[in-house]
């Protein structure tokens, strides 16, 4: 259920329908937005009355939710949420550009690729400090160490740092490092993980699982949400199919319906979500044309010698020209992308 306020009520108004939601044994969540003051009521048991908040002063109106997921829910927020790193917003008009290698493979990869992509104009820098592979084989990463070195890269760059958090027990550690939590496919639905990150005050990027369906992904999100933590950034990153020309299929379907159902930022893989590098920068347009509020991309300096999905990943040169398209695409879909004057130096 949703309670509507008065978007001036008074603050004891507002703990009030809190206080009363308490003591009917359910959670409040309170959702400013910029129209009115809404609060949502979470919990197990049965719809609650709507008569015992009617009546109460600043109350407009009790809205059932019959959704599943009811915090990520439209119907609970029906303004966009955009969720703010550090000054920049992803979810609002302006295009959200996440960029970097898979993994961080040394000091000096990270922060020469970092210099580049800023100097391209992007924002966010990703790179994977602990790697989940499918094969206990493979290079997993070189944890605390490349955290200390995305911490000097913030430092030296002012780049927004988008890293993965594998479990709880490093939790503590990359929050520190990391203005946003990345959430891995294969731990769309590790619960212990989502319940900790709900506790946090961190924006989170939660990627698709590799055999969600799109109920599956907001559910996960709801758990984040339910922990009182709101700075939820949705990803598609591909699903797995039947196919095997590309690496999974990337469900561009998914972008307006994820939309139309709930209010959070959804950003788009295209390198996960195609899997090879030549076809990444087509996905990228396609994504953006059906909706996305961003991209995560993944570039590397030498792809042939990364340690980690080379070969879905662009060359800085080929960045930039991808970059050039998004620039002239953005405002036909009534986006926007500022050029950096690096930027348009770089690409006459």
């Amino acid at each position: 259920m949703l309670i509507v306020m008065k978007l001036e009520a008074p603050r004891e108004d507002v703990e009030r329908v809190k206080n009363k939601i308490r003591s009917l044994s359910y959670v409040p969540h309170e959702i400013p937005g910029a129209q009115r003051l809404a609060i949502g009521i979470t919990g197990n048991k049965n719809r609650p009355d709507a008569e015992q908040f009617l009546n109460l002063p600043g109350v407009i109106e009790a809205i059932p939710i019959s959704k599943p997921f009811k915090l990520v829910s439209r119907d609970v927020k029906p303004n966009d949420t955009i969720v703010r790193v550090n000054g920049e917003a992803i979810g609002g008009r302006e295009l959200a550009l996440i960029a970097g290698p898979c993994s961080v493979e040394s000091r000096q990869q990270i922060i020469d690729l970092a210099f580049t992509l800023k100097e391209m104009g992007i924002k966010f820098l990703r790179g994977g400090a602990y790697k989940p592979r499918t094969s206990p084989y493979s290079f997993q990463g070189h944890k605390e160490e490349a955290l200390q070195y995305l911490k000097e890269v913030k430092e030296a760059t002012g780049l927004r740092i988008v890293t993965e958090v594998k479990d709880t027990e490093t939790l503590p550690m990359v929050a520190e490092c990391a203005d946003v939590l990345q959430v891995g496919a294969r731990n769309m639905q590790n619960y212990s993980l989502l319940e900790a990150l709900g506790s946090l005050r961190k924006p989170v990027l939660l990627k698709r699982g590799l055999s969600a369906t799109i109920e599956e992904l907001l559910m996960a999100a709801e758990y984040i949400l339910h922990g009182g933590n709101y700075e939820v950034i949705l990803c598609e990153r591909g699903i797995r199919t039947f196919e095997t020309a590309t690496r999974n299929t990337l469900d561009l379907n998914a972008i307006p319906i994820v939309k139309k159902l709930s209010h959070l930022p959804l950003i788009v893989d295209p390198s996960h979500g195609i899997g090879v590098w030549d076809g990444v920068a087509a996905m990228s347009l396609a994504a953006i044309a059906a909706g996305a509020d961003g991209l995560i991309i993944e570039v590397h300096e030498e792809p042939a010698m990364a340690l980690s999905d080379g070969y879905q990943s662009l060359k800085p040169s080929k960045m930039k020209r991808l970059l050039e398209k998004l620039y002239q695409l953005a405002p036909i879909v009534d986006r926007s992308l500022t050029r950096s004057p690096q930027t348009s130096e770089a690409l006459r």
